[in-house]
């Protein structure tokens, strides 16, 4: 008997965490129903008339970022005033990206696009949430018109097998998705690169066993399930943004992004990995990371 509960503790412990994440996920698409029958709120999802709304979601999430992981968010100078495309690393949860959108919010008030996996779409109940937020399925037509518009667009071009087959190596997975970069080039702005360290530190995903991969790749669904929730340190780097070149291809767009020398000095490295290799203890450390949030020397 004693065996088996410390057994269920563990694992109770282990899954809790992501767990109470997707509770508050639910728990903010019920306040945003509330917050729209109350006001009687029927405007576009994106307009200002939605901002008191989204300031209360992202006041709630950087409050529990900045306890839960010590959240920091650095770069942000690094983005351009009008539109532009984010290129980020995908953790196996992105709640280091709901972070970020969170405070990107608070700081100065704008709202980025996320393009997000058609799973996304398929779960139940969270479809107002999705609206507010500004998450789409991203199509080309999609994006195209949310940077005339003026917005910031996220991608992470490895999404859910980045997610789910990455490991504490940080490898990026992005195969050979590039149509990210046809669309910057298409809307004439640039790519941003962005990394938040010890993501996989907080949340880990277990090692890749190939029936998971088969049935990820026939299904396109993420049966993996997340553990972890330490509260590691979290820190976001936004990297130097890469000009829109109107000479330069889709192909040499991507190896620009995946072998620019544009940021802090950072040669030859690709500029996602850039970050990595700059900021991040590889292989990654749980113990490290737990440490960092007593690490006050750094800037």
């Amino acid at each position: 008997m004693v065996i088996v509960s410390l057994t269920m503790s563990a694992i109770l412990v282990v899954f809790l965490v992501p767990l109470t994440i997707l509770f508050f996920i639910y728990l903010t698409n019920i306040l945003l129903l509330i917050y729209k029958r109350n006001s009687e709120v029927k405007a576009d999802p994106l307009s200002e008339v939605w901002d008191s709304a989204r300031k209360t979601i992202a006041s709630f999430w950087d409050i529990y970022a900045r306890i839960w992981h010590g959240y920091e968010l650095h770069g942000v100078e690094n983005l351009p005033e009008g539109p532009g495309i984010l290129v980020y690393y995908h953790g196996a949860i992105p709640i280091d990206y709901l972070y970020f959108l969170s405070r990107l919010f608070l700081w100065k008030k704008r709202l980025c696009l996320s393009v997000a996996d058609h799973f996304v779409f398929r779960l139940p109940g969270l479809k107002l949430l999705l609206e507010v937020t500004g998450v789409m399925p991203g199509t080309r037509e999609e994006c195209l018109i949310a940077l005339k518009n003026g917005h910031l667009v996220s991608i992470s071009p490895g999404g859910v097998r980045e997610a789910l087959f990455s490991d504490e190596s940080y490898q990026l997975m992005w195969g050979n998705r590039k149509g990210f970069a046809q669309v910057a080039l298409d809307a004439k702005v640039p790519i941003i690169p962005m990394y938040t360290q010890n993501v996989r530190e907080g949340y880990r995903m277990f090692k890749e066993r190939r029936f998971f991969r088969q049935l990820y790749e026939s299904t396109r669904l993420p049966f993996t399930p997340p553990y972890g929730g330490l509260p590691v340190k979290f820190r976001t780097y936004i990297g130097e943004p890469i000009p829109y070149d109107p000479n330069i291809t889709t192909e040499e767009l991507v190896e620009k992004v995946c072998k620019g020398n544009f940021l802090f000095s950072f040669q030859t490295k690709t500029a996602v990995q850039a970050l990595i290799s700059k900021h991040q203890t590889i292989p990654g450390s749980i113990w490290k990371a737990l440490l960092e949030r007593f690490d006050k020397r750094h800037k």
